[in-house]
């Protein structure tokens, strides 16, 4: 197997129904991109067609044929998504005609920069009548972003104009640049189908990152996870495929019910399907007829890479509705998740009867539900429509009210998180962000943290004067108590900052402020010497705990803490659930048993008379030794152990 040198670009075509689209690719690459019986039975393209265009100098591209009539603009929509030029083809027996206009408009929305525009049938026309076509493209391109897009006659009968065409796609091709963005896959399917003995074979055009055999893929929006088994780049079978080719990956562990067209494929966790997405909108109305305005709150068809979902539009800032032609920022709320992420382009469709509207780009794909702005919010979806990363990392990183994480930034904006933390750091070094190390790092703000350290610190005041007695509060009742919306991990980096700068103290998981907890840890201290010296003085024959406890006068929690104090300390060791001993009388025990032992095994009988203590005291004690690993039960008697 091989694998291709560099990415390919992909070619779409583009026009009406009956203009000559499929028999131009045929000719121009000995490919009929009409596969379907149905479609040569009616002479049209219903789905989406695939070729290869060998190209002078070395060139290839993937070539996309979509259907030109207006009942199939959803598959025309869906074979663009993922196209880098177009061809445009025009009868000039018939010019410019609604799909047309209509196909022009998908690829603008859709952010195709380059067209070569194809006059095609010119064998059915004389020169003057052809010269006369080619003018009136060029006038009506002009309006368009297509304006200098060169125009071609050719004839797919006659072979006219074919070589001229070959060479405008060249010089198109070396001027583009690849439209998609982003290191990790993305792929969204347009064809699932079974091959006997391979399984399930998904196509597409590779959005971004790469695509390599044994790679897992992840099936969005549903979830399902899957390894890529083989790859074919144009029917060769490759081990790697790049962004930009057009590829056939065969699957294992799904069925073609499991993963359908509409579908993405993406690297596992590298994107989260979301129900609604902020845009850049851009309403075009309905050309040719009297457009109405759109108006907030309308119900619209969104078309996403390939597929299509109904969602409402809801207006930001206050505006209720847009003119045609007008531009404004809007939140696209879907009746199905769609695994949008910044950049990505999309069409919406009136929702009946079906036209292309409008459409846009993803700003924020997972942004709060409203469409009322704060003014980072607004600066943050400026910087994302300008497509300024540095300054979309700062605009991001200002509306964290937490510590943040690259990765997090990352999701929150659509930047890679390589990026992302690049730019983080590039603040850090700058003092507008404060770098948190541990197991993860994190970045905030001054006034982040300042503010964190207060709600930290009060809430441990507020602890200690309700509850005088308690040396601390568990760490994540405080956490519950001060800064609920930060998870775990979160919580310890601002715990962490919080005892750097004497505003907490954390010792055997409680959270205690530096001075409001000393009286209770005074008493604490004074509870354990009274009850290490009652042990020490019952020497081998301590009451229960809770008689320990109760004789000292101290109330269960206090006692059981001193005890903990104990322990600790090295002075007293809990022996069974009921007894703690000095660790002097412990030991004294210890060595009972060991000399003992060093004849023979014996009972615990025997045991307990070399130990001295009656069965009360002995049945603990050599259970204890055993759990230490000082002895061995074997059946009915013990053995030093080792």
């Amino acid at each position: 197997m091989s694998t291709p040198s560099h990415p390919d670009l992909v070619l779409g075509t583009a026009g009406h129904i009956d203009h000559g689209k499929s028999s131009l690719v045929l000719a121009l690459t000995g490919t009929d991109p009409d596969r379907l019986s149905e479609e040569k039975k009616r002479g049209i393209t219903i789905e989406l067609g695939f070729a290869q265009l060998s190209l002078p100098e070395g060139l290839t591209m993937g070539v996309v044929d979509v259907p030109g009539h207006e009942r199939f603009v959803r598959q025309m929509i869906a074979g663009a998504t993922g196209i880098d030029l177009a061809l445009l083809c025009i009868a000039a027996d018939d010019g410019i005609m609604p799909q047309t206009v209509e196909h022009l408009a998908v690829l603008e929305l859709l952010g195709i920069s380059s067209v070569v525009v194809a006059l095609t049938k010119t064998d059915l026309v004389d020169d003057e009548w052809a010269t006369f076509m080619a003018d009136e493209i060029r006038s009506r391109l002009e309006t368009t972003p297509y304006a200098d897009a060169p125009v071609v006659r050719v004839s797919s009968r006659t072979g006219r104009g074919l070589d001229a065409l070959k060479d405008e796609l060249v010089r198109a091709a070396r001027a583009t640049s690849r439209v998609k963005k982003g290191a990790h896959l993305r792929l969204p399917v347009d064809r699932t189908f079974t091959i006997k003995g391979a399984g399930t074979v998904v196509t597409g055009t590779l959005w971004n990152g790469e695509a390599s055999v044994g790679d897992e893929v992840e099936v969005l929006p549903g979830g399902l996870r899957a390894r890529i088994r083989g790859i074919q780049v144009h029917g060769s079978p490759v081990e790697r495929a790049k962004a930009g080719h057009r590829v056939a990956l065969n699957l294992n562990a799904l069925s073609t019910a499991e993963v359908r067209p509409g579908d993405f494929l993406a690297t596992p966790g590298a994107m989260r399907p979301t129900d609604r997405f902020d845009a850049d909108l851009t309403y075009l109305g309905i050309p040719g007829r009297d457009a109405k305005p759109l108006e907030s709150g309308s119900r619209v068809h969104v078309a996403h890479g390939t597929r299509e979902v109904t969602a409402r539009v809801l207006l930001m800032e206050g505006r209720t509705s847009l003119a045609p032609g007008d531009r404004a920022l809007a939140q696209i709320r879907l009746d199905e998740p769609l695994p949008a992420a910044w950049r990505d382009r999309f069409v919406i469709r009136s929702y009946s009867p079906v036209h292309v509207i409008g459409g846009g780009v993803v700003l924020r794909a997972h942004p709060r539900r409203t469409t009322t702005l704060s003014e980072p919010a607004r600066h943050l979806l400026e910087a994302l429509r300008a497509d300024d990363e540095a300054t979309v990392v700062q605009a991001a990183f200002s509306l964290a009210t937490l510590p943040i994480l690259a990765d997090e930034l990352a999701e929150t904006t659509g930047l890679e998180a390589s990026r992302a933390t690049r730019e983080l750091e590039a603040l850090a070094t700058k003092r507008a962000a404060v770098r948190l190390d541990g197991p993860q790092t994190r970045y905030a703000s001054a006034q982040t943290l300042q503010k964190a350290r207060s709600t930290i610190e009060n809430e441990l005041l507020r602890f200690h004067a309700q509850n005088p007695d308690s040396t601390g509060v568990a760490k994540d009742a405080l956490r519950q108590k001060s800064l609920p919306r930060a998870d775990a991990a979160c919580f310890d980096a601002l715990l962490a900052y919080a005892v750097a700068q004497g505003a907490a103290v954390v010792a055997g998981g409680e959270v205690s402020h530096p001075r409001a907890g000393a009286g209770a840890r005074m008493k604490e201290e004074q509870a354990a010497k009274k009850l290490g010296d009652a042990l020490a003085q019952a020497a081998g024959a301590p009451p229960t705990i809770a008689d320990l406890v109760s004789k000292a006068g101290l109330d269960s929690s206090l006692g059981y803490k001193a005890l903990g104090i104990l322990e600790k300390q090295g002075l007293v060791r809990r022996v069974g659930k009921d007894f703690c001993f000095d660790v002097a009388a412990l030991e004294a025990f210890e060595k009972a048993v060991r000399n003992r032992l060093a004849h023979g095994p014996a009972t615990a009988a025997d045991l307990k008379d070399a130990m001295e203590t009656s069965r009360k005291y002995a049945i603990p004690l050599l259970e204890y030794f055993d759990a230490n690993g000082v002895t061995r039960r074997e059946g009915d008697v013990r053995v030093l152990n080792g």
